[in-house]
């Protein structure tokens, strides 16, 4: 029963699923509004909106003098300002907040508010920044061998820049947030959030009272990508302080354009490098110092930094190796989480060092992948002295390239190259492993309740966050098969920082992993109840040998003797027994991931319960007069252990290859000198659609490699899969290198849309 449908699927087709702005809230909720800076950086010096209170229809307006206890939050460094209190940092930053019983009441009040705003000159860039020296922390640092060495016995060194740029989540439910007041100092707050538990936190900081008044709660989201984790917090804050002064429910809710203009997108990362390796392809020496645009705020950019560097080698064992990285502040909203945290940059960089190195030496691509991917013995330890176990680089290698057919279709890629003059194909393979667990170790941690009802119907809570990526529906599927019942008798609740307290966000890939041993660990516990009423019950019922609670089963909506088979109930009529018999059918559980540990200062440790692995081919026909791309076929091979729910995860492969191909081929984010968003709304920012799938796309999961110490021997699925979009950037760049015979390489910029292809063509050919 692997395949299964998502828990809400009827109700997205129907429409019926009710989202947070579909919610019923009386009485009705007045509506929140930021007033927002119109400037990337300068000074708050006086304001007045005397005036603008008066208009009808406003209810409140609060400035930074408003707020009760702290004006400052951050999900690591409590740097960012709730509202502008001095200092201004970006463009869209709030100043003021607006209680209105309309939006045409915000914008006529909007007009009589006064500010004096002194700009100064922004800083938006990496270069700007590092030309002031504004870094956000100590660079980072991770290293092994002695690099010098290393280089000194390479075969060929050369140096280089890679450059990758930012991207917008654009989930389908820009943020959104309505808090409630309730008697004293209780508040209700529902918020699309992915961490409801560091949301609930943070209003308790600023609003001054305790964690115990506050509820937060979500029961889906439409869409995250990691753009909720922790920037979502700022809008239910919001929501909080306008209902604390009006006493009326408050939502607040970006439009889109406002959501794109101020907040926080994957960093863009600037990578310096230089490379040493020998005449048969091996890296020998690697040095690589990895630069990102943090934005204003500290927000979670150390920690994405760290992931990068983490993945600095993505599939391949260096032998000398230094990682550097630092993080740069400028005056565009705070970077933030998205799809694959750090990861994807990290794993673009060397993957355009293998690809120089292969032209270098003429060899195909793939056989400098393959001779340098992990290995065995001492060829399986990481940059960071983890071990690299249970390696599937090379059963997936054999599978994918084999039904792939690479070496025939490289051949018939060649050969239609040679015949045509405007138009270029190009074929790419990219290789994935992936860390998972959050690097933090504190944050591998997760709980639950479940509760099971005298009619058999199960309810499970947890503390994990539906975004979409089907996490409901796995803690569904894993209640029915520990309880050995119907899916259908399983209901899984919205998440609530009441039911579940102290949760870590929804993230890193952990969600099932995480959540899935939690609930196992609650039902585990009602089990042991259960069985000890059902071994008594057969005893006193059946005469001979007793039954003994280690060998009650329980499978298909039964419960019965393994030894006696015979003796059997049904397990609704078993949860009558157990209330009888006084004992509990309730539980709480809990799940922290053993083993887990990263010691930052020194850059050792094993951050990382395991790796996920993968492989991606995909080939593209270039119009090289238009820049207009074609993807012909894509054909991915992905290891998710035993899967817990089999067309979910191959929908969210699809999904994660479809928005890595986005990033690299298409979604170009871009500010001018001032700080402006030049891209804030679907108009001006491409993101993929229909027409972008591959016209032939063949997802597989990895068959028969089951990982042994997760929740039924599954593996993560959610981040991994982005990366094999970048298969298809190189794909590309294959196809322009041919234009040339494979003599000069394209000067191939990131994103790689139409236009930039075109300007690549045209370098290649004035060379």
């Amino acid at each position: 029963m692997k395949t299964q449908y998502h828990e809400s699927a009827t109700l997205h087709v129907s429409g019926e699923a009710k989202y947070i702005d579909d919610l019923k809230i009386s009485p009705k909720p007045l509506l929140g509004f930021a007033y927002t800076s119109s400037i990337a950086k300068g000074r708050l010096k006086s304001f007045d909106f005397s005036e603008a209170i008066k208009v009808n229809g406003i209810h409140a307006i609060l400035s930074h003098k408003d707020i009760p206890a702290s004006n400052r939050i951050g999900a690591v460094k409590h740097d960012e300002p709730v509202l502008v209190d001095d200092e201004i940092s970006f463009i869209g930053q709030a100043i003021f907040l607006v209680a209105a019983e309309s939006e045409e009441a915000f914008l006529e009040a909007k007009k009589l508010i006064k500010v004096d705003l002194e700009e100064l000159e922004p800083v938006i860039t990496i270069e700007e920044a590092k030309k002031q020296g504004l870094n956000l922390d100590i660079p980072r640092k991770i290293e092994r061998g002695n690099i010098q060495e290393g280089f000194e016995t390479a075969d060929f060194v050369f140096e280089g820049v890679t450059i990758s740029g930012g991207q917008e989540q654009w989930y389908l439910e820009t943020q959104i947030s309505v808090a409630v007041p309730g008697e004293g100092n209780e508040f209700k707050v529902y918020c699309s959030t992915q961490n409801p538990n560091e949301t609930q936190m943070l209003i308790s900081e600023v609003m001054g009272i305790d964690i115990n008044e506050i509820e937060v709660e979500i029961r889906r989201m439409g869409g995250a990508f990691g753009g909720k984790e922790t920037q979502s917090a700022i809008y239910a804050i919001w929501a909080t302080l306008l209902a604390n002064v009006t006493g009326n429910p408050v939502k607040v809710r970006l439009e889109r354009h406002v959501d794109q203009q101020i907040t926080g997108k994957r960093h863009p990362f600037e990578t310096n490098y230089k490379v040493g390796y020998n005449k048969d392809g091996k890296i020998v020496a690697l040095d690589i110092d990895f630069n990102s645009n943090g934005g204003a705020f500290a927000d979670l950019s150390m920690a994405i930094l760290e992931r990068a560097m983490l993945h600095a080698e993505n599939a391949y064992f260096i032998p000398n190796i230094r990682i550097l990285g630092t993080v740069w502040l400028t005056n565009i909203p705070p970077n933030t989480a998205f799809r694959g945290f750090g990861g994807p940059q990290g794993i673009f960089n060397i993957e355009n060092i293998i690809e120089k190195i292969a032209r270098n030496l003429g060899k195909d691509v793939t056989e400098v992948q393959f001779s340098n991917f992990y290995g065995e013995n001492e060829r399986n330890i990481t940059p960071f002295g983890q071990k690299v176990e249970l390696n599937r680089l090379y059963v997936i290698w054999d599978k994918i390239t084999e039904s792939a057919d690479y070496k025939n279709r490289r051949k018939q890629v060649d050969e239609f190259n040679k015949n045509n003059k405007y138009k270029k194909r190009g074929l790419s393979l990219i290789p994935v492993k992936f860390g998972i667990s959050f690097t933090t170790a504190f944050l591998n941690q997760a709980g639950s309740l479940v509760h099971v009802y005298t009619d058999g119907t199960v309810l499970v809570n947890h503390g994990g966050t539906e975004m979409g990526q089907g996490l409901h529906t796995k803690m569904q599927r894993v209640a029915a098969l520990e309880f050995g019942i119907d899916m259908n008798k399983v209901k899984v609740n919205a998440t609530n920082t009441a039911k579940v307290p102290n949760a870590s966000a929804t993230a890193a890939s952990t969600g099932s992993d995480l959540n899935g041993m939690a609930v196992k660990n609650a039902i585990s516990k009602i089990k042991i109840q259960i069985a000890m009423t059902i071994a008594e019950h057969f005893s006193s019922k059946y005469e001979g040998e007793d039954s003994y609670i280690e060998n009650i089963t329980f499978e298909n909506n039964k419960i019965f003797d393994s030894i006696h088979p015979e003796r059997t109930i049904g397990f609704a009529e078993a949860t009558v027994l157990v209330r009888l018999s006084r004992r509990s059918l309730s539980s709480s559980g809990f799940y922290a991931t053993p083993g887990v540990e990263f010691d930052r200062a020194k850059g050792v440790g094993t951050p990382f319960f395991y790796f996920a692995y993968g492989m991606s081919i995909s080939e593209v026909e270039v119009d090289l007069l238009t820049g207009k791309i074609d993807l012909i076929r894509t054909d991915i091979l992905h290891d998710v252990g035993d899967s817990l729910a089999e067309d979910i995860d191959i929908g969210q492969i699809e999904g994660a290859f479809i928005q890595g191909l986005g990033w690299a081929v298409m979604e170009d984010q871009k500010y001018d000198k001032k700080g402006k968003n030049l891209t804030p709304s679907p108009d001006t920012y491409k993101i993929p659609g229909i027409n972008d799938i591959p016209k032939d796309f063949r997802v597989e999961i990895l068959e028969g490699n089951p990982y042994p110490n997760t929740i039924h021997k599954s593996k993560a699925v959610g981040e991994p899969p982005f990366i094999h979009g970048l298969s298809g950037w190189f794909a590309i760049k294959d196809a322009l290198w041919a234009i040339s015979d494979y003599k000069i390489e394209p000067e191939l910029n990131f994103p790689a849309t139409n236009e930039y292809i075109v300007v690549a063509v045209d370098k290649i050919l004035n060379k």
